[in-house]
């Protein structure tokens, strides 16, 4: 039953200021609290990369962005304490009635509970191993036993009240993001190509990341030996990355390639990982943008953090690693070889990525006719000509 307090809550601050595929990962508590408070408006604080999710959430109704120090990894923004007092003010003016504070089980909540403490937020939710005072009004526990992130942002509103929901990611994608994407892959010969694979090699973190000579191996695969046809995606600073993978693919290959780094907004990237019949990338944002769309993806996992909390949800999926003594390590930069990553070889990749879709092919010819899923592309195709 939910709290009295909590149940007349009208303004509700959601709290998750790391990366994007963390924030995604909180959208089936999101939605949970949405369902059980249809009457209350959600506003998310988050980081700049992680705010994108939330314009793509009809959950939330408001986005405020955030670069907070104490998650800034590589300690790049200035030592400026006026940018925390204009947050807080900012949050002050918005009067909120309630914040949950969502992170990791390394991230300590509190100093995102002392902003909301210093903004005047009465109702204070988190969980929380450190000994919080009176910064949470609400402090909660998780269970000591291995939880996936999505169930994990579950049990803290459990906690609360809120019952689950049906725990499925909250992401929306556009007709018009579609149609866009559809006119971007217009030029390449698509009719001569299937599958439409997409390879995303890049990652915040360098310790996650799969060799780059070594994807330049798997797209030259991938078009050998499928015939598929490869859009390779990363942000704007993962141009070089991207050019100098596709540099290393052999010419009669590379023609069945894009490079699509740094040109698609976020909606237009999320409506090609949906477009797509398989994604292949590292443990970051576009494996759970997959799962949200519900693409089959080939997770090349890196075991900095555990496969079983932070893998595909509710997705076909293959997660591939080589088990070492030094897994779990939480590295940011791999101290040795990636021997985790680089004993996976491209065709042990391109292997998983020929079963999910095989596997794909199969479900869809078992489903009624009413039941499977129209071809995207060609659904899209026809809005275009309409």
């Amino acid at each position: 039953m939910i709290d009295e307090q909590w149940r007349s809550a009208r303004r509700i601050l959601l709290i998750r200021l790391d990366n994007l595929g963390d924030v995604l990962l909180m959208t089936p508590a999101f939605h949970a609290i949405k369902t059980a408070l249809p009457e209350a408006s959600l506003a998310l604080l988050a980081s700049p990369v992680g705010a994108q999710i939330g314009l793509l959430d009809p959950d939330i109704a408001d986005v405020i962005v955030y670069q907070a120090p104490w998650m800034d990894p590589w300690h790049k923004l200035p030592q400026d304490s006026q940018r925390e007092q204009q947050m807080i003010a900012l949050l002050k003016e918005r009067h909120f009635d309630a914040a949950i504070i969502f992170g990791s089980f390394h991230q300590s909540a509190l100093p995102a509970a002392y902003l909301c403490y210093l903004a005047g937020i009465p109702l204070r939710a988190a969980a929380s191993i450190d000994g919080p005072g009176s910064l949470l009004t609400t402090r909660h526990k998780h269970p000591k036993r291995m939880m996936h992130e999505v169930e994990r942002g579950l049990d803290l509103v459990g906690a609360l009240g809120i019952p689950p929901a049906e725990g499925e990611f909250v992401l929306k994608t556009s007709s018009a993001a579609r149609e866009n994407v559809m006119n971007l892959l217009a030029a390449p010969d698509l009719a001569a190509h299937s599958p439409l694979i997409v390879v995303h090699p890049g990652c915040s973190m360098p310790a996650r990341t799969y060799p780059w000579e070594m994807y330049a191996q798997v797209i030259g695969l991938l078009a050998e030996r499928l015939g598929a046809f490869i859009a390779v995606t990363g942000a704007e600073h993962e141009r070089e990355l991207v050019d100098r993978i596709l540099l290393h693919v052999r010419p009669e290959h590379r023609a069945s390639t894009v490079a699509l780094a740094g040109t698609l907004p976020f909606p237009e990237l999320c409506a090609l990982l949906e477009i797509a019949d398989l994604t292949i990338t590292n443990n970051t944002g576009p494996m759970h943008i997959s799962a949200a769309v519900k693409t089959p993806v080939v997770a090349l996992f890196a075991l900095t953090n555990p496969p079983e909390q932070w893998g595909p949800w509710r997705v076909p999926s293959r997660v591939l690693y080589h088990d070492v003594a030094c897994r779990i390590c939480y590295s940011r930069v791999c101290p040795y070889q990636h021997e985790c990553l680089r004993m996976v070889s491209p065709e042990m990749v391109v292997q998983a990525a020929t079963e999910l879709l095989q596997e794909t092919d199969q479900r869809n010819e078992a489903l009624a006719p009413q039941e499977r899923a129209e071809p995207i592309m060609l659904l899209a195709s026809e809005e275009a000509l309409s």
